[in-house]
């Protein structure tokens, strides 16, 4: 029997169906009906605990094609049921097998539908999954101390590549792409349309990059606040103008930081395949896939940064561009994996910038 305890005091037991231990994290919940091998792999979950609203997970095991990262940067993962009994002629093993291998802990036999409520009326909490089934003392213990749980700075070097690499050598477009705990379903999308992609750790100075004779910056997605990421934030404000740059999620953020604008952090955050987007120019609606906890401040966003994209949820900012210094940033993710690819074209839209093929910016207006 394994235990959760949350910052609100609430404490959940369920049957432990992964590793033994426990973590301290931030509970967050994904709204996907599928994808949990990518969702357990993507970098931006680092340091936290997973709860899936979708009630079985696991029906169709691991594979070894759609791994997003080379190892899961989670804490826990949190269902319903997970299913032991998967069936998919790709599969593996199944998902329990996986958690045990990758030390992540699981709870099963939750009432997921009651935990995410409580996540959504008290926001994003931090929270202790153990496998254990804890007494009381430990609880009280436990939850003063979970009280100040906070992501610190220093997380970005937990994800990201030890040292620069090369991907798809024979690409046209030479590009240098900052890994903030990137999902390797960016790398492979841009890889697809032609480009040459040289990764570089999050550590990479602005003048590394610069004299190395680049067509463009891509930055990636990646966990945690990303006001915390000061030096990272100076690095993109010293390439802005400089070379053209995209951003995706956390990328988005350090060029919206860079340019002067604000973030804050939402109430429970963004997580999940179906979040419909609006493109501001031409009015037509996306459902895209998106994993952030943090938003760009639409009120106080300053003169030189034109929004284009718009979350019909909440009305939160979902992109933008900086025309005059060729800065093209959204905070979805275009390559999905999980869900639909609705936003895909943003990719060729972006590719075809840099092959001065056509104005994106007439070219979606001529669409209306």
């Amino acid at each position: 029997m394994g235990t959760l305890i949350l910052q609100d005091g609430s404490v959940i037991k369920g049957e432990s169906k992964g590793a033994i231990g426990g973590y301290e994290g931030e509970i967050v919940f994904n709204t996907s009906m599928a994808g949990y091998q990518e969702i357990l792999t993507d970098p931006s979950y680092a340091k936290q605990i997973v709860v899936m609203t979708y009630p079985e997970i696991g029906n169709y095991g691991i594979n070894d094609f759609d791994f997003e990262s080379k190892k899961p940067q989670m804490l826990g993962m949190i269902a319903k049921d997970f299913c032991n009994q998967e069936s998919h002629y790709l599969s593996q093993k199944n998902i329990s097998e996986y958690f045990k291998e990758n030390n992540i802990i699981a709870l099963d036999n939750i009432d997921t539908r009651s935990l995410v409520e409580k996540i959504r009326e008290a926001g994003t909490m931090s929270a202790f999954i153990t496998s254990n089934d804890v007494d009381e003392e430990f609880i009280k213990e436990k939850i003063k101390k979970i009280q100040n749980f906070k992501t610190l700075p220093t997380l970005l070097d937990e994800v990201t590549c030890d040292k620069s690499y090369e991907y798809n050598k024979e690409g046209t477009i030479n590009m240098a792409f900052m890994d903030y705990g990137a999902k390797e379903g960016i790398i492979e999308s841009l890889a697809k349309r032609g480009c040459k992609i040289t990764v570089y750790p999050a550590s990479t100075t602005a003048n590394e990059i610069l004299s190395s004779n680049y067509d463009a910056v891509f930055l990636s997605n990646g966990p945690g606040d990303p006001a915390d990421y000061r030096f990272q934030i100076e690095e993109v404000k010293k390439m802005m103008g400089q070379i053209p740059i995209f951003g995706i999620c956390l990328g988005y953020q350090l060029l919206a930081l860079a340019a002067g604008a604000v973030t804050y952090k939402l109430k429970y955050g963004h997580r999940g395949a179906n979040h419909p987007v609006i493109n501001l120019e031409n009015n037509k609606v996306m459902i895209t896939s998106q994993n952030h906890g943090y938003a760009v401040d639409i009120k106080e966003l300053p003169k030189i940064i034109r929004p284009t994209y718009k979350n019909l949820n909440d009305n939160t900012l979902e992109g933008f561009e900086i025309e005059g210094m060729k800065v093209y940033a959204v905070q979805f993710h275009p390559e999905a994996k999980p869900g639909p690819n609705d936003a895909s074209i943003i990719f060729d839209e972006w590719i075809n910038i840099l092959n001065k093929k056509t104005n994106r910016i007439n070219e979606v207006r001529n669409e209306k």
